[in-house]
């Protein structure tokens, strides 16, 4: 059963979500601990409500490169084999994401390569797009700019509002994240270059 680390910097809504399919024995991993770069992070509260171990990454007392430091170390130690982003607003340096290569996985509020960035919900919105979605993609050392495993589109229907429609995209976030990442730990998706294939369907 692979051992993963999950990374938040809010409320952890999808951490929790993954925490229950966990729970419920639909998704087969260990959450070896839940870590923030927030210290009043309320993922971080919930997290700990549920017996999760939580880490507070140093990034505001002692910088990125010893918060990745910690982070690291502590995977290494947990013998973590997945790093899981759900809303972890930080960008992993090259030189991190390098050591932990295709091993990183995130969830992105809009159909990349369109709207990347912290604000892709928003950015779609303004934008006047008629589909955006979720995406779920491995981290690369841009940004949003890693290999896509899956994504499923949501209309905006004209009596949407933006908070109406990023509530719809957390409805589908946390369905399609569990699900990928189910297929991804169990060694479902094949590699074509950019492409990743998922080999269960």
């Amino acid at each position: 059963m692979p051992r993963i680390a999950i990374l938040i910097s809010g409320t952890g809504t999808n951490m929790a979500e993954i925490n229950k399919r966990v729970k419920s024995h639909d998704l087969s991993c260990e959450i070896s601990f839940v870590a923030s770069d927030n210290p009043v992070a309320l993922g971080l509260q919930y997290a700990q409500s549920e017996g999760l171990e939580t880490v507070l990454l140093p990034y505001g007392t002692e910088g990125r490169d010893k918060a990745e430091k910690v982070l690291h170390d502590l995977c290494c130690s947990r013998d973590v084999e997945w790093i899981v982003l759900a809303g972890f607003m930080k960008i992993l340096s090259p030189r991190f994401v390098r050591k932990w290569e295709r091993k990183i996985v995130n969830i992105h509020p809009a159909l990349l390569p369109s709207f990347p960035g912290t604000n892709g919900a928003r950015d779609a919105w303004d934008y006047g797009v008629r589909v955006t979605g979720v995406t779920v993609h491995l981290v690369d050392s841009g940004v949003d700019t890693g290999i896509i495993l899956s994504q499923k589109a949501v209309t905006i229907e004209k009596e949407d509002t933006l908070d109406y429609l990023v509530k719809k995209i957390h409805e589908v976030e946390y369905d399609l994240y569990w699900q990928t990442l189910k297929k991804l730990f169990q060694g479902a998706y094949s590699f074509q270059g950019r492409r990743a294939i998922d080999d269960s369907n």
